[in-house]
């Protein structure tokens, strides 16, 4: 298997890199996408696909299908990373493209419950399954790909590029559900709106695919493989290293405020200020979408800045920022004022950048090119799992048992003090060559 490999990648044709980078950008912008529709629908989503006799049960029950494909995402890591790390970067990342854009645009299509009864859910939930093994697969193969891809000196300014991928997607995503809520009425809206941000991810994957194929191979991954170094047991290889487990488990640690940050910030956030803080539906979606168009320059100055002070520094000083601003911040938000809930959201997102914008290429960066894809994608959506996608269904469920709208922040504050001291115990890594 490992010759068939080697011939494959020395008879590629050079393509240009920056074709290749793009390639590598666009399944994070449809992952981002999809998981922002499906934030800032989510009010719309509880009426259509559950019971309508209890509306707050329904907003819980949308967060619950939105969590549960977060705890398939290891799986989607375990597989789709051996993939990326046995047979290459690029063939997987085509497989997952088709899968994320596939399984978001039949959402689209799915009948009410209204109209189907407990089937609804049902295939909601299956769908966001799919969703949920291809955005495991997605972190690890895409991001080591474009930090495989950059050269040295200007990796965190490469794969910086898919953060603010990342960002336009959920700005694309806000700005449509703001557009969709502004124009449409509520009936028509429950009716069919809802439907078309889903489908606008067919043709975005048709895109998407059509680029990828387009990309070459990673070089680190070719070379690899020419040499007769690619294992063929990546997912073993990983748990049989002590060094690779640890630096797994800080790929579990180190993002803390990274998910905690985008999911509560986010996503979370346009539900929060409509459902808990009574701003109406339109001017929630306008602060996050104030915070993405703010937070796209801030995560490509991140990742540029991190190349020339260092990841570590740049990773404490922003989780640490969020410790100071957190809870003065979020007390603009209580305060009933646009403006104020604009400020502080928007100075939340500045400290999120700045983590955001450096975190996957410090991930990239702790393991050697054998298993890179499957380690770090493994120790990262489990992390993800736990503390990101279960965020909106727990803080969600602790505002209806304590009252307090006081919740996320402290969901925020306390997850960027963990990532925040994780992030001092890491060597610097932006400095070196990718480990071999």
């Amino acid at each position: 298997m490992n010759s068939d490999i080697s011939a494959t990648v020395v008879r590629a044709p050079a393509r240009s890199t920056r074709t290749s980078i793009f390639g590598g950008l666009v399944g994070v912008f449809i992952e981002l996408y999809d998981n922002a529709v499906y934030g800032f629908v989510a009010g719309t989503l509880a009426v259509v696909f559950f019971p309508g006799d209890a509306p707050e049960t329904g907003v819980l029950l949308t967060f619950v299908a939105f969590a549960i494909p977060f705890f398939f995402r290891p799986l989607g890591a375990a597989v789709a990373g051996s993939w990326g790390d046995r047979f290459g970067r690029k063939r997987v990342l085509l497989v997952l493209v088709t899968l994320m854009s596939l399984s978001t645009g039949l959402v689209g299509v799915l009948p009410s419950y209204a109209a189907s009864g407990a089937f609804a859910p049902i295939a909601l939930v299956a769908l966001r399954l799919v969703q949920g093994f291809a955005m495991g697969g997605e972190p690890g193969n895409g991001n080591s790909f474009l930090a495989e891809h950059a050269g040295e000196g200007r990796r965190g300014r490469v794969v910086s590029y898919a953060n603010a991928a990342t960002f336009i997607a959920m700005l694309l995503g806000t700005l449509f559900a703001a557009l969709l809520t502004a124009v449409l009425s509520t009936e028509a809206m429950h009716s069919w709106g809802w439907r078309l941000p889903f489908l606008l991810a067919l043709p975005l994957g048709v895109i998407g695919l059509l680029i990828r194929r387009a990309a070459d191979e990673s070089p680190e991954f070719t070379e690899a493989a020419v040499e007769g170094e690619v294992t063929r047991s990546p997912l073993r290889e990983a748990f049989a290293s002590g060094a690779t487990v640890r630096a797994m488990l800080m790929c579990v640690v180190l993002p803390l405020f990274n998910s905690s940050g985008y999911f509560i910030l986010f996503i979370y956030m346009p539900s929060f200020m409509k459902n808990d803080m009574h701003f109406t539906a339109v001017e929630g979606l306008l602060v996050t979408g104030i915070m993405l168009a703010v937070g796209t320059f801030a995560v490509l100055y991140a990742g540029r800045l991190s190349d020339r002070v260092g990841r570590k520094r740049m990773l404490a000083t922003s989780a640490f920022a969020m410790v100071v601003i957190g809870f003065p911040c979020y007390w603009l938000l209580t305060q009933g004022s646009f403006a104020l809930a604009t400020l502080g959201a928007v100075l939340m997102s500045l400290c999120f950048a700045g983590t955001n914008g450096v975190m996957q290429v410090t991930l990239a960066e702790l393991f050697p090119t054998r298993v890179r894809t499957v380690a770090y994608g493994i120790g990262y959506n489990l992390g993800t799992a736990i503390f990101g996608g279960a965020a909106p269904l727990l803080v969600t469920a602790l505002i209806a048992a304590t009252g307090s709208t006081w919740v996320p922040a402290f969901y925020l504050v306390l997850t960027s003090v963990a990532a925040g001291f994780a992030a001092l115990r890491i060597r610097e890594t932006a400095f070196e060559p990718l480990k071999r």
